[in-house]
């Protein structure tokens, strides 16, 4: 072993780390730095302080379910932000919800609690003007961490002088003992190259977890059903319970073809039909709107994110049927894909 190799990480020499570097680069035609770091980092906070929005700015993709009511985000959804000497994998968690009253509530928290599981940072956001019960509970189950906490303080922007901040970030570095403390305004896109350094710091050195170009383990059909969600949460804010989800029927993809009679090509198109189940008959009226307009906009809307993420044209079918109670039966809960929390 040469007098280099001996001061190699733990953590690679651990994995047979040049074996699988080697095997990683000769596959993707990238050389891997030998002192690359990888790991797994899991945001949490309290309902609606701007989780999915910082994931989806740091990663410049739209990935986690965003709108303006709480409880949006189902799924431990996992983005991955490759950089040239590190990779971060973000395990989105669920807000920790205080009242577990429905099967759902309960199947969300279970999710955001086992995130917290073989993770190698933790983000704790919180919103600069707010703190709350709910910011309490999640601080109380980050006392016991084993893994470094960051806090992130959000919605720096919403103060009209900076100074003002600076008390807040004082006190609110008292409440544990964080290994940083990054103020972030996640909408506008302030100090987020800050954090990407930061959190590329606690990362472990070790060879990435995934292909540097991969930015999802979820399917296309998952992120497909997440953003039709968002459309009907963000059209219809207050006028629809969370008593929906929506389920991808089927997804196929039709290759570019040419024209026999006229020679043009015809670009490639994915056609996508989905059913969106509501709890009861009032709800399905709602979501279709006067004479299917409602329907018609969540899916005109749903279309246009899904060409950008896709980068194809998309034809898109929606349907809505009742299906009662499923927020509460945990079997049902299963056979619309929550399985997996």
């Amino acid at each position: 072993m040469s007098h280099s190799d001996e001061n190699k990480p733990d953590a690679i020499e651990s994995q047979d780390g040049n074996n699988l570097i080697d095997q990683f680069s000769s596959s993707q035609g990238t050389t891997i730095p030998s002192d690359f770091k990888s790991g797994f980092v899991a945001i949490v906070g309290r309902p609606n302080v701007g989780k999915s929005t910082l994931m989806n700015h740091l990663l410049g993709q739209k990935l986690s379910i965003t709108s303006r009511k709480p409880q949006t985000t189902r799924h431990k959804i996992v983005g991955i932000d490759s950089r040239e000497k590190s990779q971060a994998v973000f395990v989105d968690t669920p807000g920790m919800h205080k009242k577990e009253v429905r099967a759902i509530n309960k199947m969300m928290n279970r999710a955001a609690h086992s995130a917290l599981r073989d993770v190698n940072l933790v983000l704790f956001v919180v919103d600069a003007q707010k703190w709350t019960q709910n910011d309490e509970l999640v601080l109380e189950k980050l006392k016991n961490a084993e893994m470094p906490v960051i806090l992130v303080i959000n919605k720096l922007d919403t103060f009209e002088n900076k100074n003002e901040a600076l008390p807040l970030i004082r006190e609110r570095a008292k409440l544990m003992d964080f290994a940083e403390i990054v103020p972030v305004s996640a909408l506008r896109g302030a100090n987020l190259e800050h954090l990407r350094d930061t959190i590329e710091k606690y990362l472990p050195y070790q060879a990435p977890l995934y292909s540097l170009d991969q930015i999802t383990d979820r399917s296309e059909r998952f992120l497909a059903s997440e953003i039709i969600r968002e459309k009907i949460m963000r059209q219809l804010g207050e006028e629809l319970p969370y008593d929906l989800t929506v389920q991808i029927e089927s997804f196929k993809t039709e290759e570019a073809t040419v024209n026999e009679k006229t020679g043009r090509l015809k670009p490639p198109c994915t056609y996508i039909d989905a059913t969106i189940f509501v709890e009861r008959q009032g709800q399905k009226a709602i979501v279709i709107g006067d004479k299917g307009a409602k329907l018609k906009s969540i899916g005109m809307d749903a279309r246009t994110d899904m060409e950008k993420m896709f980068e194809q044209k998309i034809m898109l079918t929606l349907w809505v049927k009742v299906k009662g109670g499923w927020s509460d039966d945990e079997r049902a809960l299963k056979s619309l894909g929550y399985s997996d929390i």
